[in-house]
């Protein structure tokens, strides 16, 4: 047992001076063959330059990059993925404040209410949009009934109601984090602010917000990530007259069989995915400075 310890902290016997490298073998293993071994797959396809794949070639990046739609295409991914963090932000502070405020018999309730989703489909989920959004459906009824329109609006196969279908659908992803940080933020920092004479909303901003930022930004990044990449979302609720990076690859490679092109575009989806989440981490860390 004590020569076991010894082994596992180094030659020195002290916790955390070093580590067998041999234990990250399993996870780099998993890594290596999951992530790293497709990802050098894919880039080299991307650098065939016809769909049969017989010659080498930049003719895939070029026309990728070289082209205004798919450039938009880009773009409209981004903005999908930015328009869903802002809209789950605005709903989840008041969500999370009510959360804090409520007795422990209400808060087991709403975290059920909460955690509810994520034990459905988004498949049932995403279906389910198309009922309340469509020309006959809850909402449309509801702004008629109220008298706030005269005619249904168009709400499938718009940017709009996309988003509306996905800040539910990852509200929880932004939720969860956020509720975590909220529950171990200090209430005696938030009564001096208010003893201070600070009204709600500079308390808000200058005590709450700030104490909370890493649960937001972890939450941010898991919205982000997930609301560009949703194909199921974009597809039923985007329908074809909206067309982003995820449902791009799945046309060049079911449809159109041009495995190099697609290859750019998944690349280009990868990167983009990973662009957002290292200007959130960049975010994190100048909040920490600043």
């Amino acid at each position: 047992m004590a020569g076991a310890a010894v082994a596992a902290t180094g030659s020195s016997g002290v916790p955390g001076e070093k580590v067998d490298w041999r234990l990250a073998a399993p996870l780099g293993l998993t890594y290596l063959a999951f992530f790293a071994a497709p990802f050098a797959i894919l880039l080299g396809v991307s650098f065939y330059a016809d769909p049969e794949q017989t010659r080498l070639g930049f003719e895939s990046w070029t026309k990728f990059y070289g082209d205004a739609f798919y450039l938009k295409v880009i773009l409209d991914t981004l903005k999908l993925g930015v328009f869903a963090v802002v809209a789950t932000t605005l709903l989840a502070y008041p969500l999370a404040l009510v959360f804090r405020a409520a007795s422990p018999r209400a808060q087991r309730v709403l975290i059920f209410t909460i955690l509810m989703p994520l034990l459905t489909s988004v498949v049932i989920r995403t279906f389910a949009w198309i009922v309340i959004l469509a020309r006959e459906g809850v909402i449309n009824q509801t702004l008629i009934g109220l008298g706030i329109t005269a005619t249904p609006l168009n709400l499938l196969q718009t940017e709009l109601g996309l988003v509306i279908a996905l800040t539910q659908i990852e509200m929880p992803l932004m939720l969860l984090p956020l509720l975590t940080i909220m529950n171990q933020m200090d209430q005696n920092l938030i009564d001096a602010s208010r003893a201070l004479g600070a009204s709600k909303w500079r308390t808000f901003f200058k005590v709450v917000l700030p104490l909370t930022l890493p649960g937001w930004i972890a939450g941010a990044t898991l919205v982000f990530a997930s609301a560009t990449t949703a194909f199921i979302s974009q597809s039923v609720i985007g329908g074809a007259r909206l067309v982003y990076l995820p449902a791009l690859i799945y046309q060049q490679v079911t449809v159109v069989y041009n495995w190099p092109f697609a290859a750019v575009a998944s690349l280009t989806l990868l990167f983009t995915v990973l662009a957002g989440i290292m200007a959130l981490s960049w975010l994190g860390r100048f909040a920490r400075t600043s």
